[in-house]
C-alpha cells in the first residue's frame, strides 16, 4: 500500500484516468463494429457516415494516447478500403 502522499495521490489520478480511458476506448470500439456491420449489409452510405464518425474519435484516443498511432491508422485503412469496396 502507499504510504506517500504523492503515492496515494497517484492511485487516485490513476483510478480515475483508467474509467475515463475505458470509456473511450469503447466507444471506439462501438463506432468500428458500426462501420463494419454497414460494411457487411453493404449499406455504403451508412457505412461512408459511420466512418465518418469514427475516424475523428479514432484520432482523438491518438492524442490522449490510449490507443497506438500505427493501431489507428492500420484501422483507418482498412476500414476505408473496406468502405470503398461496396459497390
Amino acid at each position: 500500500m502507499a504510504n506517500t502522499p504523492q503515492a496515494k495521490k497517484r492511485i487516485r489520478r490513476n483510478t480515475a484516468r483508467t474509467v475515463v480511458n475505458k470509456n473511450r476506448v469503447s466507444r471506439i470500439r462501438t463506432l468500428v463494429k458500426k462501420v463494419e456491420n454497414a460494411v457487411a449489409a453493404g449499406d455504403k452510405d451508412a457505412a461512408a457516415t459511420a466512418l465518418k464518425a469514427a475516424q475523428p474519435e479514432m484520432a482523438r484516443g491518438v492524442a490522449k494516447g490510449v490507443l497506438h498511432k500505427n493501431t489507428v491508422a492500420r484501422k483507418f485503412s482498412r476500414l476505408t478500403k473496406s468502405v470503398n469496396a461496396i459497390a
